[in-house]
């Protein structure tokens, strides 16, 4: 089992910068593929960015590419996602998730956290 607790959300200004942690707990860590998600309201979850257990492999959804950096700490067991030039629309609770395999863009993963909402204001 891995237990993951998201941490860093709050309410931004449009342009304004936020930096959300995953602290992993539970299974080793550093095997498992990391993948950042969010879902706003009446909306399905939306795929953000993923990473390779080793870090050396990232993915972003089109819309976050340039603007969003996704990074880990293996001996923090942790995971980051850096959020720049924040737009009202990157409202959203955003989860994090983990994966035995390697990342994806699906929503195919083992284990997910419980949120943190990011209120990003006009």
């Amino acid at each position: 089992q891995v237990q993951l607790v998201e941490s860093g959300g709050g309410l931004v200004q449009a342009g304004g910068t936020l930096r959300l942690s995953c602290a992993a707990s539970g299974r080793t860590f550093s095997s498992y593929s990391m993948g950042w998600f969010r879902q706003a309201p009446g909306k399905e979850r939306q795929f953000v960015a993923s990473i390779s257990w080793r870090g050396t492999v990232t993915d972003y959804a089109d819309s976050m590419k340039g603007r969003f950096t996704i990074s880990r700490d293996n001996a923090k067991n942790t995971v980051y996602l850096q959020m720049n030039m924040l737009k009202p629309e990157d409202t959203a609770v955003y989860y994090c998730a983990a994966r035995e395999r390697g990342p994806t863009r699906e929503y195919k993963y083992d284990y997910w956290g419980q949120g943190t909402q990011v209120t990003v204001s006009s």
